[in-house]
């Protein structure tokens, strides 16, 4: 069993933001293993963030930004619980950050929910069509696979992190609630390019 250091202790706390006895805990429970002790946290966080989903969010931030040279700008409204919250550093970063995203990536729909049933049916036939002649339980695992491209290409959420490509942007909206201690969610945004 590792011994528990101040050092080790800072160290996580640095990376994942929690708090000094959650870090404690976390490290104790993986007998001083800093990548355990990280992975046990992410998953609280998880937890503690799914027990915060419903909870009513009425505050927060409409974020802006203009890309360098104008050709590119994206409003973004992001919600939380409380004023306090949305006043916090933590907050405006991350609405930065999905400003930056819909900037950089073009989504079309906050979640999947968002996309309509005609779209999706569109976008199963293209992936059907040029399955033509495989079996139909390879094409219908296939076709699932180009569903969950697909999502990741026009769905916020589904995206991958452009500042962190191993995290989408729900994990790091997750890593947000657990850090923050309130439901946070990204409402709805718009993104101009000129001449599109």
């Amino acid at each position: 069993m590792a011994t528990v250091t101040t050092q080790l202790i800072s160290e996580l706390r640095e990376k994942t933001g929690a708090g000094l006895l959650d870090v404690k805990k976390a490290l104790d429970e993986a007998q001083g293993n800093l990548e355990q002790a990280e992975t046990i946290l992410r998953k609280k966080g998880v937890a503690s963030a799914a027990k915060k989903a419903g909870r009513s969010t009425s505050e927060g931030l409409v974020e802006s930004y203009i890309h360098v040279g104008g050709k590119v700008g994206v409003l973004v409204e992001v919600n939380c619980e409380t004023d306090f919250v949305a006043k916090t550093d933590d907050f405006k970063t991350f609405c930065r950050d999905i400003c930056l995203q819909i900037a950089a990536a073009s989504p079309v729909y906050v979640r999947r929910e968002e996309v309509p049933e005609a779209e999706l049916a569109k976008e199963r036939d293209i992936a059907a069509a040029q399955l033509q002649g495989k079996p139909p339980a390879a094409v219908q695992k296939i076709v699932e696979g180009k569903l969950e491209k697909f999502y990741s290409q026009v769905c916020l959420l589904d995206q991958p992190f452009v500042k962190q490509p191993e995290k989408t942007i729900k994990d790091v909206l997750t890593e947000k609630i657990a850090k923050l201690g309130e439901n946070m969610q990204v409402r709805r945004f718009v993104r101009f390019q000129l001449g599109a």
